[in-house]
């Protein structure tokens, strides 16, 4: 691994669950070429997990081991990355024990993630102060690395920009202590799920890393194409089309051409 702070990156998931296509296009498919050029450091953010499936622990072990079997299968290699489960590494939360106490709440309670999923997931109650906390775990996960670039998409902005706050507070305590990590933004992918909402295990619309061919090749067949497409004579529109994006992203232009002129 190269050792430059200038080329290192951290990242990391929740072991929840089988991982689908939208996590491989939308993170994997960016983190395997960082490997060839970053020191990369990626984890199994099991701790993470608990701040919202804390009442139930009983799969959690095995998904940390499906979660680090599908990065595998994606291309990433323990012999160019390091791969590590969070809770195995304790400085993670002594660091956010740290952070914790300079982190006033009302950051916290700003987090536009934090407000949306405590008004879209109405099966678990996310009242704990985990849930709430989770962001200063983020930052600890991210600043004990001191990196220079965090990969991370357009919508995890504000989560990183509350990690920058937060390394600038420490430092205006203690001085220099951490640097403040830059986003690298990551090329969007647009992978709806097979009814046109967001892929979600949780809505069981997902096509999933580990599914084999008989499994995957049903659940396209009944994706929804253009709703205002009845007929096959009817003209149809790609760009409402639930199917069309997989063409961006896996078909070749020349074929891409043809069937949205079809």
């Amino acid at each position: 691994m190269l050792h430059d702070p200038n080329l290192r990156t951290v990242s990391g998931m929740r072991p929840t669950g089988p991982l689908h296509i939208g996590h491989y296009f939308g993170a994997l498919k960016n983190w395997v070429p960082m490997q060839e050029t970053h020191s990369a450091y990626f984890f199994v953010a099991d701790w993470h997990a608990l701040t919202s499936d804390y009442a139930d622990t009983s799969r959690l072990k095995g998904f940390v081991r499906g979660l680090v079997i599908d990065w595998l299968a994606s291309g990433l290699d323990p012999e160019k990355c390091a791969i590590f489960q969070q809770s195995k590494v304790l400085e993670h939360a002594e660091l956010s024990l740290l952070l914790g106490m300079i982190t006033p709440v009302s950051w916290l309670e700003r987090n536009p993630t934090y407000k949306e999923q405590q008004q879209e997931i109405t099966n678990k109650d996310l009242g704990n102060f985990g849930f709430l906390g989770y962001p200063v775990l983020m930052a600890a996960d991210i600043l004990m690395y001191r990196p220079k670039w965090v990969p991370v998409g357009q919508d995890q902005l504000p989560h990183l920009e509350l990690t920058r706050e937060i390394a600038r507070r420490f430092n205006g305590f203690y001085g220099p202590v951490f640097p403040e990590p830059e986003a690298r933004l990551t090329p969007a992918a647009k992978c709806p799920g097979l009814d046109g909402r967001k892929m979600s295990k949780s809505y069981g619309n997902g096509i999933f890393l580990q599914d084999t061919m008989e499994e995957i090749a049903p659940k396209v067949r009944g994706m929804f194409t253009d709703p205002a497409r009845l007929r096959k004579s009817d003209p149809g529109n790609p760009d409402v089309c639930n199917l069309y994006p997989y063409h961006e992203l896996l078909t070749d232009p020349e074929t891409r051409a043809e069937i949205r002129e079809g």
